[in-house]
């Protein structure tokens, strides 16, 4: 009996739809489960529960360790390319003159065999071109979404993207960002934010059967007394620390103008809406779809990947 060739033609002079998808070649899109998304008691960093969290204006929660450990990281990170940028200044500033001096030596030999030569001589233009750029018959124009993958590519034949030509360093930010938002963010922007443990019977009797974790513990909110879930959206106050849920926060914050904990004085600004922990499903998460865009890059011979979550 014949077998069937739908899918194993590979004697066209294109890719069909099964071998595209076999290759990975375009938009891969994958639906997440719960297990890929983070609760609300997690570190945005570790994605293990909290260690004295810490809380930034947006939202995100992480452990008082990761993110110091994260600033450092960055500041090491900003002072590497701010030197690795000056060095490139002064190497750039130091070619210039040398071709400045080459130059003016060139034109003093050039004025010198046209006055005192036999045959006069006319200086090369072919000298002035941009070395990086493409020459004669090769000469293309890169459009906008292939310059990353001509400025990463491994061409030998392009004097600007030989393994061994220099990488230009641009200048880099001198501010940290959040992990997690990637906006400007401070260690003073930070606040300390404090859960209330569910402290109940049932719950130390469990505490006491079984090992007691991070893993086990239970939060609620000081209000209503609500065990708090992924399903919740929760707020905290920036000016205590203290976490409720959305519903209690709205209701009595603005009105009372203090801690329902601690008494003390709170403004509606000091409401901080926390992210939201993930349940898988599609009503209540907006992030629950990953992408991998696959490119095959011009001259690579590999394929341009980015990732994205939408």
């Amino acid at each position: 009996m014949p077998q069937r060739h739908s899918k194993n033609n590979n004697d066209l002079a294109y890719f069909t739809y099964d071998e595209k998808k076999k290759l990975g070649y375009g938009t891969q899109r994958e639906r997440l489960g719960k297990d890929s998304i983070k609760p609300f008691d997690a570190c945005s960093l570790c994605l293990k529960p909290f260690i004295d969290p810490m809380c930034c204006h947006k939202g995100h929660v992480f452990c008082r360790e990761c993110i110091l450990e994260c600033f450092l990281a960055q500041k090491k990170d900003i002072q590497r390319r701010l030197a690795a940028h000056a060095s490139q200044k002064n190497q750039d500033k130091d070619e210039e003159e040398e071709r400045l001096m080459l130059q003016k030596a060139r034109e003093l030999d050039e004025f010198d065999q046209q006055n005192h030569g036999a045959l006069p001589r006319y200086s090369d233009k072919s000298q002035n071109q941009d070395k990086n750029g493409f020459h004669g018959a090769n000469s293309v124009k890169a459009t906008s979404f292939e310059e990353e993958a001509l400025r990463t590519m491994k061409a030998f034949w392009l004097p600007s993207a030989t393994p061994g030509a220099s990488v230009r360093v641009e200048a880099p930010e001198t501010h940290t960002v959040c992990p997690e938002g990637k906006e400007k963010l401070k260690l003073k922007n930070l606040f300390a934010i404090r859960f209330t443990e569910d402290n109940s019977e049932e719950e130390e009797k469990k505490a006491k059967s079984s090992s007691s974790s991070s893993y086990d513990k239970t939060y609620i909110c000081p209000s209503c007394k609500v065990t708090l879930t992924n399903t919740m959206s929760l707020v905290a106050l920036s000016s205590c620390g203290h976490v409720f849920c959305k519903k209690c926060g709205e209701k009595f914050m603005p009105v009372d103008k203090v801690c329902l904990v601690c008494d003390k004085p709170c403004k509606d600004r000091n409401l901080v809406g926390l992210k939201k922990g993930g349940t898988g499903f599609a009503e209540h998460d907006d992030h629950l779809e990953a992408k991998e865009y696959k490119h095959l890059g011009s001259g690579s011979g590999l394929g341009m990947v980015r990732m994205g979550k939408t």
